[in-house]
């Protein structure tokens, strides 16, 4: 069997491409013998964790990392830029092991949230010490300081975005994807809270009131929900792009439906239901518990679609925590049945329902209501 290590040195003397190279080490993973094969095939691929050796391994690079950092605490005059540089940096060298060489998924990871956690802390750093950001006692105060806010952020979320976009080109981590899609949402929210702001206050730099700042999140909100059908299409490109998914770009997928589905749910929520944004509750009444469920129902087809438990999950969360509260709350007063214990009833149910019968359940509700044009787009129904 050819190793991983020559696999990649066929991607660098340009023999294969590293989506081949990844396509064939996903080949040379699946089970040959003894398998389900109707559970090996209808299951969404999940390829977080490389086994008990990744596993070991992550655990090996945070006590390393633990201990690197205790020993640099302890070395005088050691500030935390300097720590974060040197970690950062040898979280970098690890990679070029861990994850060039091995592929060790979960470690590679760990190995690049660390990274990008060294680079936010040195850009941090760089605002508080080069542009006077340490003497800002409330960060609310940033949004009256024109026009070094939009310098500040530029910085900020330019720098993650970059150090994201470099560390993959190097080592194609998909949870860069989530990075890049947060650092791009975070920058266009800071952008348009500043431009509600300065029209909220008619121009002038002072922090919003108490009675002006439901108005400037309000318009603000508006920002994460664009971001959020913009990651979601991406997400949905890189899925049809690799239907069977092979490839680093549905792991990246995964992760940017993960995001999109954060972006995409509060927004919506309060538009469905007539939330009040920052001190109000959801609007009691016929119209919002049909708005609420015709919003639970979309995203829960969409994800059958599209083939995304990583869609739906993070969503039902939401919806369990916040929204299907008010709509069991009358159930709960009536039976003295606590609504935290509907809830958790409630979701519990169908998280296990739409496990234990995906496949089944898409086969039944998505493959009858859509053109078989756009069901060969999308990612196969296993049977």
């Amino acid at each position: 069997m050819i190793s991983e290590d020559i696999l990649s040195h066929a991607v660098e003397r340009a023999i294969i491409t590293a989506d081949q190279r990844d396509r064939i080490v996903a080949l040379a993973e699946e089970p040959v013998a003894a398998k389900d094969d109707e559970a090996q095939s209808s299951d969404e691929p999940m390829r977080l964790v490389g086994g008990g050796n990744d596993l070991f391994v992550t655990i090996g690079i945070l006590l390393l990392f633990a201990g690197a950092m205790f020993a640099l605490r302890s070395v005088s005059q050691m500030t935390i830029p300097t720590m974060a540089a040197i970690l950062g940096g040898f979280a970098w060298l690890v990679a070029e092991f861990v994850t060039r060489q091995r592929r060790m998924r979960l470690s590679s990871t760990v190995l690049g949230l660390g990274f990008i956690a060294a680079v936010v802390i040195l850009i941090g750093h760089l605002l508080e010490t080069r542009y006077g950001l340490a003497q800002v006692d409330n960060p609310l105060e940033i949004a009256g300081l024109r026009p070094q806010a939009e310098t500040y952020a530029a910085i900020l979320f330019g720098g993650i975005a970059i150090a994201a976009i470099v560390y993959f080109v190097r080592f194609k981590v998909p949870i860069m994807a989530a990075v890049l899609a947060l650092a791009f949402t975070g920058a266009a929210f800071f952008f348009a809270t500043l431009f509600f702001y300065d029209g909220v206050v008619n121009g002038q730099v002072l922090l919003p009131t108490l009675d002006q700042l439901p108005a400037v999140i309000a318009k603000a909100l508006y920002v994460p929900l664009a971001c959020g059908f913009i990651v979601f299409g991406v997400g949905l490109a890189f899925d049809l792009h690799d239907r069977e998914r092979f490839t680093v770009w549905s792991d990246c997928a995964f992760w940017l439906h993960v995001i999109s589905a954060q972006l995409l749910v509060h927004p919506l929520f309060i538009l469905a239901t007539g939330q009040d944004v920052v001190f109000g509750e959801i609007e009691p009444g016929m119209s919002a518990s049909i708005m609420l469920g015709v919003l639970i129902l979309a995203f829960v087809y969409v994800a059958l679609a599209i083939d995304r438990r990583s869609l739906l999950i993070p969503t039902l969360a939401y919806f369990g925590s916040l929204g299907i509260y008010y709509l069991v709350n009358s159930a709960a007063n009536s039976t003295g049945i606590p609504a935290f214990a509907l809830i958790l009833l409630t979701v519990g149910a169908l998280i296990i329902l739409f496990g234990a019968g995906w496949q089944n359940i898409r086969r039944l509700i998505v493959a009858p209501t859509l053109p078989t044009s756009i069901l060969d787009r999308l990612p196969p129904i296993r049977t």
